[in-house]
């Protein structure tokens, strides 16, 4: 989408993501990121923080999902996205602004942790541009009849067994 504010943080997760879904079917987790901004202080020779930054970030559909099914309170996460602007009126009839992020991108950082990755089946009408709304989810088991196969579960050429990094039985691992 042209003309949309992109931005990286760098924080940690300020609670649980909470994983909602609206009236048709889609999900979102809501979560905030804190990210603070230490200095260094020649004078007293110590890091010293600054000014906390705490934003809200929503992830769409099956992202939503992963996120609510994978991240916990006080993780240390990247988060990259669109940049959003929300006016609103409050209870009192006085006017408020809020700065959030629709989530693209999000993971744990790896500076201070370890992570496994593990990939979920994707149901025939989960992500993509035609919304939520489909069996499965966060680590769900594969769909049973109807539907396509996953095109990207084998090499060009070959019929099934051979797993989408390029041979051999299929695992999550790629070949190197």
């Amino acid at each position: 989408m042209a003309g949309e504010t992109v931005i990286t943080v760098i924080g940690n997760l300020t609670d649980d993501p909470e994983l909602k879904f609206t009236p048709s079917g889609a999900a979102v987790a809501n979560f905030t990121v804190a990210s603070t901004p230490r200095v260094f202080d020649r004078q007293s020779n110590e890091w010293k923080d600054g000014d906390a930054l705490f934003i809200r970030c929503a992830a769409w559909r099956q992202l939503g999902e992963n996120v609510a099914g994978s991240l916990q309170k006080g993780q240390r996460v990247i988060v990259t996205g669109a940049l959003r602007i929300r006016n609103f009126e409050r209870q009192d009839g006085s006017r408020g602004t809020s700065v959030e992020i629709n989530v693209d991108e999000v993971g744990p950082s790896l500076r201070y942790a370890t992570a496994q990755v593990q990939r979920t089946q994707r149901s025939d009408n989960a992500g993509g541009f035609g919304g939520g709304g489909g069996q499965g989810g966060f680590g769900g088991a594969p769909q049973q009849g109807g539907g396509q196969a996953n095109p990207w579960a084998t090499q060009p050429g070959q019929q099934g067994g051979a797993d989408a990094w390029g041979g051999g039985q299929a695992t999550d691992e790629p070949p190197f």
